[in-house]
């Protein structure tokens, strides 16, 4: 058996017990790296709670934004690889209370960066940006060389992370690379305001979805395990100085509707008989009409490509949902 690359490597992981976050703990600890997870709030419903990995990682409780914390952990434990995933992640609250969205996205970006240029042991880092750094764009799919121009909170978060990582990296030389990912979605993803896990819900009670807009903006959906996988893939690859300061777009390269996403989930459920309710409703305040993303440089540079159709992925989904609304009954 191939020894594995994760192996005893001390992780710094920034938004463990997020959607992603919680997944690619659990992978990490399963490949054999010790852990360290930065918690600001209990929840105890996270996916990394409810499997039990919580307790097989060390946590330190604070906030990103927190530098001596921050500073602290990294070179207690002699951190050697930091995935920074920590965000406010939800547009609407970004509109209704920019702030928070602020703190988290943006100082708590620059204060990791700035606590990893004093920490002597690290040796990769990959740093979440998003598709919506990249704003409303005339051209698609996105390609990494389109300039970063968010307009409203959550993009304008986004944008920021993006730059300051590539700043760190011009100024300073941290070995860092940057994802760029269309929406996640997998089990353990409680925010039911997002169309799958909000789609799932309903499917699972034998009610009728509701879709707020037309049901026309187009979107990449990346399930997690293929995001997971994306992250692990770059911080490797950050081994090589050609991939240092480098960022990926990463999604399936098939956009689709909010229409065409819920139908599919109401297939895949095999509750046909039920119909999204389409109620019409103008676009959220800095909604983008259609974003979408080429993998291609990802591909290329990484050999990285999705493994899940949306379908598989749903399939996957929707059995850890039955799981937990069963127990929620329970």
């Amino acid at each position: 058996m191939t020894e594995s690359y994760w192996r005893d490597k001390n992780v710094f992981v920034t938004g463990c017990t997020g959607l992603l976050g919680s997944w690619l703990t659990m992978r990490l600890v399963e490949e054999g790296a010790h852990v360290v997870g930065l918690v600001r709030d209990i929840v105890p419903r996270s996916h990394l709670n409810s499997s039990g990995f919580a307790s097989r990682i060390d946590i330190v409780l604070g906030s990103v934004s927190d530098y001596d914390v921050v500073l602290r952990a990294l070179n207690e434990y002699e951190i050697d690889t930091c995935f920074h995933l920590a965000a406010q992640t939800i547009v609407t609250i970004a509109n209704r209370s920019p702030m928070s969205t602020f703190d988290s996205n943006i100082r708590g970006t620059w204060t990791v960066l700035e606590a990893l240029r004093h920490t002597p042991t690290i040796q990769r880092i990959v740093v979440a940006s998003s598709d919506k750094a990249y704003g409303d764009q005339k051209e698609l799919p996105y390609l990494e060389d389109a300039p970063l121009r968010g307009l409203h909170p959550y993009d304008v978060s986004k944008t920021c992370a993006d730059l300051l990582a590539q700043t760190y990296f011009n100024c300073y030389r941290l070995p860092l690379g940057i994802t760029r990912c269309g929406n996640l979605y997998g089990g353990g993803d409680l925010n039911f305001n997002r169309v799958i896990p909000g789609t799932i819900r309903s499917v699972f009670y034998d009610e009728a979805p509701v879709i707020r807009s037309d049901g026309s903006p187009l979107r990449d959906y990346v399930y997690v395990k293929d995001a997971v996988e994306c992250y692990l893939t770059l911080a490797q690859a950050l081994d090589r100085e050609a991939i240092r300061g480098q960022a990926f777009n990463f999604g399936p390269e098939r956009p689709l509707s909010v229409v065409d996403v819920v139908n599919t989930v109401i297939r895949v459920a095999g509750k046909t008989h039920l119909r999204p309710t389409i109620l019409g409703q103008g676009k959220l305040k800095g909604e983008i009409q259609d974003q979408y993303l080429s993998h291609q440089k990802a591909k290329a540079m990484l050999g990285w490509q999705p493994k899940y159709s949306l379908e598989d992925g749903l399939k996957e989904c929707l059995a850890w949902y039955d799981g937990f609304f069963r127990g929620q009954k329970a």
